[in-house]
């Protein structure tokens, strides 16, 4: 899918239509003092195996883009529609 480098769009912020700069959405990387970490890791001491199933099954092929829109005007970021695509290209 192709998608543009900079869309006029409202910005709930400034509440009025400016031109946004597009990218896509990166995780960042995890804290392990965070409380989904601390869950998993005390819940795996002193277990033999993996506490928690692991899913075999994949019937998705592909993850879903976030693109995130930056406004001009205020600096502020939202996220647009996120979406399906084997392939996701932001053209200039």
């Amino acid at each position: 899918m192709k998608y543009p480098r900079t869309i006029n769009r409202y910005c709930p912020y400034c509440r009025t239509h400016n031109q946004h700069t597009v990218s896509i959405y990166k995780k960042g990387k995890e804290r392990m003092l965070n409380h989904g970490r601390r869950r998993l890791e005390r819940k795996k001491r002193g277990y033999g195996s993996f506490p928690k199933e692991i899913f075999h099954k994949n019937a998705k092929i592909n993850k879903r883009t976030q693109p995130m829109l930056e406004c001009s005007g205020c600096g502020k970021k939202q996220y647009a529609k996120s979406y399906r695509v084997k392939k996701f290209e932001i053209l200039d």
